[in-house]
């Protein structure tokens, strides 16, 4: 009798899948408000980890942290319209507190450009001040009404960077820096997936922006996500909160904008782009656990593994040891497949008396038994090597599921058949484009065809970059 997988295959229901990985291996639950979740330990732990990578590169870009109001007057998103109507049907609005119905109402915090501009119009005096450069680490709320976890869901964890600059200039390469150097290289270089960086269309740009740029990643089953945003805002939120600086010439002028953000979405992302039929894969420069080392069973094999975690640690290795010996192996060694820590070393009392132990690699699969004391030499190159696959593998899954085409017709029919398509700006167009989109099709973002970001969306050589997305 066939043994029942412990998830829902991919291949048989992707959503459910997803779900399925998200309970089997603790990392969220949904929460008691419709739309809410709780990050359980290991879910939060990647979170964290995703947090330090991010939070360095920002502060190597200049930014500092600080903190802003949850709660934002309700006249405060009147001031900027295109602002206020983008996010209007996402706000949640509290209208009473205190027993007493407030003279003023206030909204939960859906993104802080309102607020943060009206503290920076305080901040900025003169051309001395500038570039100020801020981030946030905090929680949002946009009403979502098809919640799905750490995807889209009434509450999340995010950071968002507001900038203000002295020139257009300025603004502009700062928030392709911070697209660029501080976004794409954690996105590449620590999570492993390959994004397609690119500009959106004005039908998909930020509400109050001039121009959005976007990294866009391709999911298991096909499907973008929309994985961070950085946003050119130009002086919109400047002339409604009247953000002026000094000239060195003693001029008043208005500042340059910037936002930026990226969520927990990226918990997402992480598991519809590695995970398999088995659970999680986590990439090793990512991992909170990099290697779990298991005693089989024996209190001798318990001594082992917890000196072998030891000089693990000491080697640099983010380790975690499991020597609960009165929980079943089998059951263990599932729990830590499903959670996708990329290494396994297993001993037991045959692998005392050898010397060796057994080396179990999550992201390729496999094991070996090897010399338990050649570990801390070989283990680095291990993580390195499967660090490079999942990014291997990811790009592969992009550029073999993207198709260049010459109609809209064409585009639509590679993204409903769980692809991206690749068309000519020049043919799409906006009209196209509205047509993509009665079909739950829309254009992610446009990119130059040598791959670049283009500097306006009618650049010559503009390919619109279509797909389904989440």
């Amino acid at each position: 009798m066939a043994k029942t997988p412990v998830l829902t295959p991919q291949a048989e229901d992707f959503p459910r899948w997803y779900q399925d990985l998200i309970n089997k291996a603790e990392l969220a639950d949904n929460g008691p408000v419709r739309g809410t979740m709780v990050i359980r330990p290991y879910g939060y732990g990647l979170w964290e980890r995703m947090q330090q990578e991010m939070d360095a590169r920002i502060k190597d870009a200049g930014a500092q942290n600080a903190y802003f109001p949850l709660f934002i007057p309700q006249s405060y998103l009147t001031r900027e319209a295109e602002h206020v109507e983008g996010f209007a049907p996402e706000l949640a609005v509290v209208t009473h507190g205190g027993g007493k119905e407030l003279e003023e109402p206030v909204v939960v915090r859906p993104t802080s450009e309102t607020i943060i501009n009206d503290y920076f119009s305080k901040w900025v005096q003169s051309y001395r001040d500038l570039p100020l450069l801020i981030n946030q680490w905090a929680n949002v709320v946009r009403w979502e009404m098809r919640p799905r976890v750490f995807l889209r869901t009434t509450e999340f964890l995010w950071q968002e960077g507001h900038t203000a600059h002295a020139t257009y200039e300025d603004a502009r390469d700062y928030a392709a820096y911070i697209h660029r150097e501080v976004y794409a290289d954690f996105m590449v270089n620590v999570l492993g997936i390959d994004v397609v960086l690119g500009r959106k269309t004005p039908r998909e740009r930020f509400a109050g922006a001039i121009n959005t740029l976007t990294l866009e990643g391709m999911m298991g089953d096909g499907k973008a996500l929309q994985m961070g945003t950085s946003h050119e805002l130009g002086t919109n939120f400047a002339k409604a909160f009247q953000t002026r600086y000094l000239t060195a010439d003693g001029r008043q002028e208005l500042v340059w904008q910037t936002s930026w953000g990226t969520s927990t979405r990226m918990v997402g992302g992480l598991i519809m782009s590695h995970g398999d039929d088995n659970g999680l894969r986590v990439p090793p420069r990512l991992a909170a656990v990099q290697v779990v080392v298991m005693a089989i069973k024996g209190e001798e094999s318990v001594a082992r593994v917890r000196e072998l975690g030891d000089t693990l640690r000491a080697a640099g290795l983010r380790v975690h040891v499991d020597d609960r010996v009165d929980t079943p192996f089998g059951r263990r060694a599932v729990d830590w497949e499903l959670k996708g820590v990329p290494v396994r070393i297993e001993i037991g009392p045959r692998d005392l008396e050898a010397g060796t132990a057994m080396l179990v690699r999550r992201i390729p699969g496999g094991k070996e038994a090897v010399p338990a004391d050649a570990l801390t030499a070989l283990l680095p190159k291990v993580l390195d090597d499967d660090q490079a696959l999942l990014l291997e593998q990811s790009r592969h899954r992009r550029e073999s599921r993207t198709a260049d085409v010459a109609t809209v017709a064409e585009a639509a029919e590679a993204a409903v058949a769980g692809g991206w398509a690749r068309i000519p700006w020049a043919v799409l167009g906006e009209e196209g484009e509205a047509k993509l989109a009665e079909q739950a099709v829309s254009v992610r973002c446009l990119v130059a065809e040598d791959g670049s970001v283009p500097e306006a969306d009618d650049a010559p050589g503009t390919v619109a970059l279509v797909a389904r997305a989440y």
